[in-house]
């Protein structure tokens, strides 16, 4: 399906593109098989919209270019049965579209340069290869979100031909790039046109009922007016109740702008961010305690998402190693254990230790690594321990004295299942005390850089001796 190519005038210009767009779609009903899990599902008068399928999952951020040789859907699709045993239960897929070659930045340009909202990159593959991929997603029990760019296009998108009113522009009348930013391959949208937000919605809607997408990432959502946010996110969850909405943004406005997940960039945040402060050796687990305390009073049960790696840290400010150096693997468990959604980025769990270029082709180079499983045993506890799900389903951190300023630790419960862990958050060693005071038998999920053999942790000792960085993670069994 294509735009028209001559104009499309304002809100009739809207009306007619989502005549042509939705013109034979069939509304296929999605090919989704739950996956199996061993703890009950939420009641459905508990769950509300995306709480009913996203209570305990974990997300994973696809980079369908770099992921393989090839860079298609197809040689992607190679890899989802891998996916489905690490556990993960949505795939962010980053943008899909084809790149404009107007300003374009290196050789094939950034996936954020937006030519036409409308169709596929064909350097991933076809419509019919993207709806293949979709199905073989759904088919292994797994949710799919698309990459949204609402602030801005290439500037040679199809929009800049067919609808130039929906661009802001200079005294001159000439097009802009994004106010404030060094983005010269784009060009700003101008939220005020009510055309653009009524075109948004429908391309959008087109994904879903088209191709069964289940939602989506709205990128730099920063830069776009709260009114165009509320609208659109009014209007999707209308027509699609259970849709699934992240805002790339921190803060409690974004979750009463209708969005169902927050970036927690508090808890990476660069230089000034919590983990950042802890490799520096500024903070510790007094400041963990702290930290997790304020979410829950700032955010109470709304999703947050923990990451330590995403496409923007990776590329432009370093890999985890880079940035974290040995703390890397405890930081990642504990966003793995964390009151909200962890996010894994590719290649993260064969502990990727190199910056992809933006730009240009870079293939994740694909080894077997320990994180695997260490990923893959925090992501199934996930599925499985009501205690870890996510929002009102999970459990709240309740920390405990450890022994150790060094030491964050501290149990969640919820109905009768319970996790409890003990983070070194420091590159000395350090003894952690258990004195948790739950009732209960217990047995290790995962242990790193403990000086107890794999016999000695089986369940719970009075102590560990935790090694710099280490740490052990506990799930109640009865």
């Amino acid at each position: 399906m294509k735009l028209l190519s001559g104009k499309i005038p304002g809100a009739a210009g809207a009306a007619l593109f989502i005549v042509m767009l939705l013109a034979g779609c069939a509304n296929r009903p999605h090919q989704f098989a739950a996956p199996a899990i061993r703890a009950a599902r939420p009641q459905a008068d508990q769950s509300q919209g995306h709480e009913s399928w996203t209570y305990n999952l974990a997300i994973y951020e696809v980079n369908i270019r770099q992921y393989t040789e090839e860079g298609t859907f197809a040689a992607f699709a190679e890899h989802l049965d891998r996916l489905e045993e690490l556990g993960v239960g949505i795939l962010w897929l980053m943008p899909i579209h084809p790149i404009g070659e107007e300003e374009r930045k290196g050789s094939l340009g950034s996936y954020y340069a937006v030519q036409d909202f409308a169709a596929v990159n064909p350097e991933f593959g076809s419509k019919e290869d993207f709806r293949q991929l979709v199905d073989d997603i759904h088919a292994r029990g797994i949710r799919v979100i698309l990459d949204w760019v609402p602030n801005h296009t290439a500037w040679d998108n199809v929009l800049t031909e067919t609808n130039p009113e929906w661009y802001a522009t200079d005294a001159e009348g000439n097009f802009i790039i994004p106010p404030g930013t060094n983005w010269t391959d784009v060009i700003q949208l101008d939220h005020a046109q009510e055309g653009l937000r009524d075109y948004m919605i429908e391309v959008m809607s087109y994904w879903v009922e088209e191709y069964g997408v289940d939602g989506f990432r709205f990128d730099a959502v920063n830069h776009v007016p709260a009114t165009f946010l509320i609208e659109t996110n009014n209007a999707l969850k209308e027509r699609f109740p259970e849709i699934f909405l992240l805002a790339e943004a921190d803060g409690p406005r974004w979750h009463h702008y209708g969005y169902s997940m927050s970036f927690a960039w508090n808890l990476y945040g660069f230089e000034r961010g919590l983990l950042m402060q802890i490799a520096a050796g500024n903070a510790d687990a007094r400041d963990a305690a702290a930290f997790f305390a304020q979410e829950r009073e700032v955010y109470e049960d709304d999703y947050r998402m923990y990451f330590t790696d995403n496409h923007d840290e990776n590329s432009w400010h370093g890999t985890t190693r880079q940035r974290f150096g040995d703390a890397e693997e405890v930081f990642a468990v504990l966003t793995q254990l964390a009151p909200g959604m962890p996010l894994i980025y590719s290649g993260q769990e064969v502990g990727l230790d190199h910056q992809l270029e933006f730009f240009e082709k870079d293939e994740i180079p694909w080894q077997e690594h320990p994180y695997t499983e260490m990923y893959t045993a925090l992501v199934q506890l996930k599925r499985r321990n009501q205690a870890l799900w996510n929002g009102r389903f999970g459990g709240r951190i309740q920390p405990f004295a450890a022994g150790s300023d060094r030491v964050f630790g501290f149990t969640r419960e919820q109905s009768d299942d319970a996790v409890l862990a003990v983070l070194n958050l420091s590159g000395a060693s350090a003894t952690a005390e258990l004195d948790h005071g739950l009732a209960g038998d217990w047995q290790l999920v995962y242990a790193g850089s403990t000086e107890l053999s794999a016999d000695e942790l089986a369940s719970p000792p009075a102590s560990i001796a935790l090694g710099p960085w280490g740490y052990a993670v506990y799930e109640r069994i009865r």
